[in-house]
């Protein structure tokens, strides 16, 4: 049964910085978690920049010959300057963009990133939350980058402002090989499944 859950996986949305003055051992995690789901056989769906951790994931990917789709609105162009080696879709807004790459994807990981991408976890967390969703969500954790937000998450938690049960949203590990069988560990978990935030239907 776990077996045939995990198969299901197909397509990882990362959400990760875009800034090239990251750390380098960041941006070497990043291209190599790109070519780990090249090696996979997983498509990689990103915020279809050239820059930062999401311009190396892409490339490791790309240069692994793994499938990439990224998605990019149109005032991002100048500034996170696409990928013109892998399919990328040019749409209006952000919105579009996180939309399209959840529908794109059926599980989630999160690399170190800033404002943006705390923005698009924490939505996908309240998401999650409402029941709008099952995927899988796994944050890669060097150096203990995420340990502050998983503070706060459990502090609304211990204020009863969370029930128990979301801390089970996402799970996290410091070992970027370890990434992808933490997505099939939950995506073979009893509930878990996908659903179109606007619909709510689980299938």
């Amino acid at each position: 049964m776990a077996e045939q859950e995990a198969a299901r996986i197909d397509s990882v949305c990362v959400y990760c910085g875009s800034s090239n003055d990251a750390d380098p051992a960041f941006l070497e995690s990043a291209e190599a978690f790109g070519g780990l789901l090249a090696k996979e056989n997983l498509r990689l769906i990103y915020g279809g920049g050239g820059v930062g951790l999401m311009g190396a994931c892409a490339r490791g990917a790309h240069d692994a010959g793994g499938r990439v789709l990224g998605i990019i609105p149109t005032f991002l162009m100048g500034r996170e300057q696409p990928f013109d080696d892998v399919e990328t879709i040019v749409v209006q807004n952000m919105h579009e963009r996180k939309m399209m790459m959840f529908e794109e994807a059926d599980s989630f990981v999160v690399l170190p990133g800033g404002i943006g991408t705390l923005e698009e976890v924490i939505e996908l967390l309240s998401w999650q939350r409402l029941d709008l969703h099952k995927k899988p969500l796994v944050f890669y954790n060097p150096r203990g980058f995420w340990e502050p937000l998983f503070d706060l998450l459990h502090h609304t938690i211990t204020e009863r402002l969370s029930p128990p049960e979301f801390a089970k949203a996402w799970r996290s590990t410091d070992d970027i090989g370890q990434v992808t069988a933490l997505l099939r560990e939950m995506a073979a978990a009893p509930g878990a499944g996908t659903a179109h935030p606007a619909t709510n239907e689980l299938t």
